[in-house]
Order: C-alpha cells, then sequence, then structure tokens
C-alpha cells in the first residue's frame, strides 16, 4: 500500500488520494480523539494543535468544499441538518486535525522535501510523460489545468503530503501479513463444493385449503408489521422557480444583439492552433538551434531529433490559447504566422522553441441562428437576479400569515398540491408522485415539519426556493384486518405452503442421513435429482441463488440441507468439497498479501496517528466550530 500511497503522492491525483487515507481509515480515530477535546478557546480559532492553530475560515472552507464534491457527486443538495447528519462536518475537522498534528510530527522529526525533490519526482510521474517516457511540461500544464489546480498550490500539496507519507512509511512500512491468515483466505476464497440437489415445487405441498376465521385473525396478529400503512402527509408546495419566472418574449431585439456583440467569442469556436515543441537545456541552445533552422541548415524535425526528441511527439496538440497552461508558450505560439519558429521561450520547465503546423481559424454563428438562446439567457439572468428580492417579498407576506395559495394566485407561481405522500415520495397506491422539485431533498424537509410550523424555504439546486405548507399528517398505523383480508389470505397461503414444504424437505433429509441414496429418496417423492459442481460462495449457479449457495458451504460434506428458493425449497446433499492446496510466495498467496496489507497498515497508521494526537494535545472551541459551519447545537 505505501508504495501505492509514494506513487499516488507524486502525481496530481495524491492530495486525493492521501486524503482518502487519513480521513476515510484514520477520521474515526480522530474524531473520537477530538471528541475527547472539546474545550472552550477563542472565538477566532476552531482548534488548536499542539502550537498549531486552525481558524474559523480554514474550517469554513474545507468544509464547503467537501459539501460542494458531495453533492456534486451524489446530484443532491444537503440541508446543513442532512450534511451534519452524515458527519460531514466533524470529518472535514477530523481531517484538518490530523493533517496538522502529522504536519507538527513531521516537522519535529526533520522530515521536509526539498524544490528538487518535488520537481524530480514531477518530471518521473507516469501520467506527465509522453510515450518515450520523457516528462512533457505541455502535457504536465493541461493535466492540472484539467484538475483545476494551479502550479504553486500543486507543489505545496506535494511537499506536504510527501513529508507525511514519509513518516507513514516509517511507521507502516513493509508489515507482515500472516501465513495463518493468508491460509484461511486462501480457503475461504479457493474451496469449491458439489451437490445433488433437487428441488420441491409448491405442488409438493399439496391443496391449501382456505384459511379459517381464526387463522386468519392469527396470522394478520402475528404479521400487523406487514400490513401497517406508512405515515402520509397532505402537503402544498409553491414553487420559485427562475427557469419558470425567465421571460425570452420580453427581451428587445436590441439587447439580444448588444449581448451578441459582446460575446461573441461564446457563440463560435475560438482560433485553435497545432504547435510542435523542442525543449533545450538552455536559451543559448535554443536561439543556436533557431539560427539553424531559419538558415535551412537544419530542419524542425532534425533539430528535434538531435535533443532525442521522438518526432511523433513533437505535436503539443491543437489547442486553443487558453488550453495552453503556461501563459508564456501561449503568447509565443499565438504571435507566430503559419509554420513560423519562435525565438527561444523560457517556459515553466525549461526553455522552448515553438513552430505552428496548421492554424484553424475563429469561427463565429451568425445573430440568426443564436438570438432564441440569448434571449433565454439574458430571461434567466434577469430571473435569477430577482429571486432574491421575490423570496423577500414572499417571506413579509408569509409573516403576515398569508397562505401559500393565496400568494401563487397573486404572483401566477406554479402551486402544487399534494393530497397523499409518503416519505418516500409515494401516493396510497403505491406509485410515485412525480415532480416534485429537489427530490430528496424536499421529502425530508417535508416529514420533519409539523403541521402549522413556521417552515423556512429550501434553497433548489438552480438557485429557486420552495415553500411548503403540511395541510395534514396521516401518522403510520396498522391497516385493519377488514381493509387487508385478501393480501393477509395470500400471504398465509405463501408461508402454510412454505411450511409444508420445510417439513417434506426434513423428511427426505432425514433419509438421506440416514444412509439411503439421494436417487431412491427423490424418485419415490416424484423429484428429479441433479448433480451440480464447482459451486463457489457468494455466486449463483443455474436454479440457486447466492443465498442458497452460501447455505451449501454451511453445511457438512456428506450430510444434507435445505433453503427457500423463491416458491419453491432445494434439498440438496453434499458430496464433495475440493481447494488447491495453499503454496506460500504463489501468484495466488502474492495476490492475497496485497489484499490485505493495506488493512494492515491502515489499522497501525490509525492507532500511531491516534497517539500521535494525544501527545501533541488536541483542543476544539465547539462553540467557534459551529459558528464556522453555520450549525446548530450538538
Amino acid at each position: 500500500m505505501l508504495q501505492n500511497m509514494r506513487s499516488a503522492s507524486q502525481h496530481w491525483l495524491g492530495k486525493i488520494i492521501l486524503t482518502v487515507v487519513f480521513t476515510f481509515l484514520i477520521a474515526g480515530v480522530a474524531i473520537f480523539g477530538v471528541e475527547e477535546f472539546f474545550r472552550a478557546g477563542s472565538s477566532n480559532t476552531v482548534a488548536t494543535v499542539g502550537k498549531a492553530q486552525i481558524s474559523a475560515e480554514a474550517v469554513r472552507s474545507a468544509y464547503q468544499n467537501q459539501l460542494q464534491r458531495y453533492q456534486s457527486q451524489t446530484r443532491r443538495t444537503l440541508t446543513p441538518d442532512q450534511a451534519r447528519a452524515l458527519g460531514i462536518d466533524r470529518q472535514v475537522l477530523a481531517q484538518l486535525v490530523s493533517e496538522a498534528s502529522l504536519d507538527q510530527q513531521t516537522a519535529a522529526l526533520g522530515l521536509s522535501i526539498p524544490d528538487a525533490a518535488v520537481l524530480r519526482a514531477i518530471q518521473e510521474e507516469k501520467s506527465f510523460q509522453g510515450a518515450d517516457g520523457k516528462f512533457e511540461p505541455a502535457l504536465f500544464y493541461q493535466t492540472l489545468q484539467r484538475a483545476g489546480i494551479n502550479e504553486a498550490t500543486f507543489v505545496r500539496e506535494q511537499r506536504a503530503v510527501a513529508a507525511r507519507l514519509q513518516l507513514a512509511e516509517a511507521v507502516a512500512a513493509d508489515l507482515h501479513v500472516p501465513e495463518a491468515l493468508r491460509e484461511a483466505v486462501h480457503r475461504y476464497a479457493t474451496e469449491r463444493r458439489s451437490v445433488a440437489l433437487m428441488m420441491l415445487p409448491p405442488s409438493v405441498a399439496g391443496e391449501i385449503p382456505a384459511p379459517s376465521e381464526e387463522a386468519v385473525k392469527a396470522y394478520y396478529e402475528e404479521n400487523k408489521f406487514a400490513f401497517r400503512a406508512p405515515e402520509a402527509r397532505a402537503v402544498t408546495l409553491l414553487v420559485l422557480d427562475p427557469q419558470a419566472l425567465a421571460k425570452p418574449e420580453a427581451v428587445t431585439p436590441e439587447e439580444i444583439t448588444a449581448r451578441y456583440e459582446k460575446d461573441k467569442a461564446r457563440y463560435g469556436t475560438p482560433e485553435r492552433r497545432t504547435i510542435q515543441q523542442i525543449v533545450f537545456p538552455d536559451a543559448a541552445a535554443a536561439d543556436a538551434a533557431r539560427k539553424a533552422i531559419e538558415a535551412g541548415e537544419k530542419p524542425f524535425e532534425a533539430v528535434a531529433a538531435e535533443t532525442g526528441a521522438d518526432a511523433k511527439n513533437l505535436s503539443l496538440g491543437t489547442l486553443s490559447k487558453a488550453e495552453l497552461f503556461d501563459p508564456a508558450v501561449a503568447d509565443a505560439a499565438f504571435a507566430l504566422p503559419l509554420n513560423g519558429v519562435s525565438q527561444p521561450v523560457k517556459g515553466r520547465f525549461g526553455t522552448v522553441l515553438l513552430r505552428v503546423t496548421a492554424i484553424q481559424p475563429e469561427t463565429v454563428k451568425p445573430l440568426a441562428e443564436v438570438s432564441a438562446d440569448i434571449a433565454k439567457a439574458i430571461a434567466l439572468e434577469r430571473a435569477t437576479s430577482g429571486i432574491d428580492t421575490a423570496h423577500d417579498a414572499i417571506e413579509e407576506q408569509r409573516a403576515n400569515t398569508k397562505p401559500l395559495a393565496d400568494i401563487a394566485k397573486e404572483r401566477d407561481l406554479p402551486l402544487r398540491t399534494i393530497p397523499a405522500l409518503t416519505a418516500q415520495g409515494l401516493d396510497p397506491a403505491g406509485n410515485a408522485v412525480e415532480g416534485i422539485p429537489d427530490r430528496d431533498t424536499t421529502l425530508t424537509a417535508l416529514f420533519r415539519a409539523e403541521m402549522g410550523g413556521d417552515n423556512e424555504p429550501l434553497r433548489t439546486k438552480n438557485g429557486g426556493y420552495i415553500w411548503y405548507d403540511i395541510a395534514n399528517i396521516d401518522r403510520a398505523h396498522d391497516k385493519p384486518l377488514a381493509d387487508v383480508r385478501d393480501e393477509v389470505v395470500t400471504r398465509w397461503r405463501a408461508a402454510e405452503t412454505q411450511s409444508r414444504l420445510l417439513a417434506k424437505a426434513k423428511e427426505l433429509s432425514a433419509r438421506i442421513d440416514k444412509g439411503e441414496a439421494v436417487e431412491t429418496v427423490a424418485a419415490e417423492a416424484g423429484l428429479n435429482v441433479q448433480t451440480l459442481s464447482d459451486l463457489a460462495r457468494n455466486q449463483t449457479q443455474g436454479d440457486l441463488s447466492a443465498d442458497v449457495v452460501n447455505r451449501v458451504f454451511a453445511t457438512a460434506v456428506d450430510k444434507s440441507a435445505s433453503a427457500e428458493a423463491g416458491e419453491s425449497r432445494a434439498l440438496f446433499k453434499v458430496t464433495a468439497a475440493t481447494m488447491p492446496a495453499f503454496v506460500p510466495g504463489s501468484p495466488e498467496d502474492e495476490t492475497i498479501i496485497k489484499r490485505f496489507q493495506p488493512t494492515i497498515a491502515d489499522d497501525v497508521l490509525g492507532q500511531y496517528i491516534g497517539d500521535v494526537q494525544a501527545s501533541v494535545g488536541v483542543n476544539v472551541n465547539q462553540a467557534a466550530f459551529r459558528r464556522a459551519i453555520g450549525g446548530g447545537e450538538y
């Protein structure tokens, strides 16, 4: 794992990967430690870790970044209560505390990463190398640009992460995975079983007579939970949506033309150039090469070959100016004529000569083709800018106890009335209720509110608002037997069938375990026997689900057992169990070692970080923490 961590820390994903390690694997320890050390303190300092202070701004920034990442990944908006319930606030604080304590430990131990080492790590990273295995500055800058990371931030993070990694390696490098554990894993993963199988269909249970009234009542009483009606609410939603408020028809032709002229570049494609680049050790070598090219002594490709560059890797690609990360290279490349060779350009990772071999001119769509889109964009901007004003006006009306229906009618806004809605967004018939904006967030809020409550409006993903009232609450309750009688009878029949199949399977299983042949028992019962082999844990085979297969592995060899298989029941005898011999040092054993080393290393690292935090001391100002993330009382 540490080798993987070392690799991860040397490219642009390093921070992300190390965050995973130091958050998800260690945060549990960190959070526990933080909880134990809550104290009062400075209002501007959320936490003190040894001599280091974690400011409210640092917590707020990290919290917002983590919240945005989570919402982007899950495509849902979280309320503060939901974020806190998920532990995002504590996770962020735990991460910051862990990083601060480790940074102090690395400093105390004198662990530091010089600039030369960071630069060497960047140049040796495979992600930044071309097909020839050499570092390509253009690829480096393009990768950082796509990741949204600037060079200074990247280098700073790499230095800090690498120092922490040194410490982690010292603590948990080359940990041994015990042979007993490896052998047990080998047995579990490679064991295969064979069975003689017979399926008992529902027909084996015979005709199930209609249940007596007493049987129906008894089954209903014993299984009331299965016939319970979930809580349902009657709700009213007033939606203030920028898309719905936008009025493109109100945008004048003059406004459309002015926007088109101002942002003409948005309505086409920018100029793109195919750029070649040769990297030189210094400006003198680059200038000498340029003079040789201009004098016709050597072609551009020959000069490149002399530097060791592969001809097919000369091109940076066909790029717009904005796609070139290095400003000096971008300015020089887009100032050149077609097939022109630049003066030596001092780039961030060396001096280069540039040549432009193709130019794709800028293209712009005509106004008539984009006028409708421009009108929509302007109308949406106006609607969005007026959202907060409309929000304040509606809030004032709400404060004056004006009903949502009257507000909607007065402002010509959509009002949605739902007579019955469950927490899962279903109607009483079990069908999904459509048209609920920001569904997960809205449903959570609707079932947290009370009737007559003064509910805060919800902010939608597209910048709008949702006001809601609870008109009625039908609490969860047991449905009367009269309302669910048919369902009760159906379930009773299914249960009775399974009970009879189980009894029959036990009878046949007892005969098999006493030594009767499976084929004889099956023939007398009018059943067919199947032979299945190579059964593997947690995998289906034929008519057998993974649950039935796992029941096979829980049964001793030469013994029989049964398991429910849909409406039928599977009766089987385990006829064989095989597994390849465990060979220490084999490729399979190495795979097991690689799989379990991270777990062992994570445990050790978690314990170490917990000890580090205890030794440096962690104090957290709970009130400042709550203010920093905008939360309520804990």
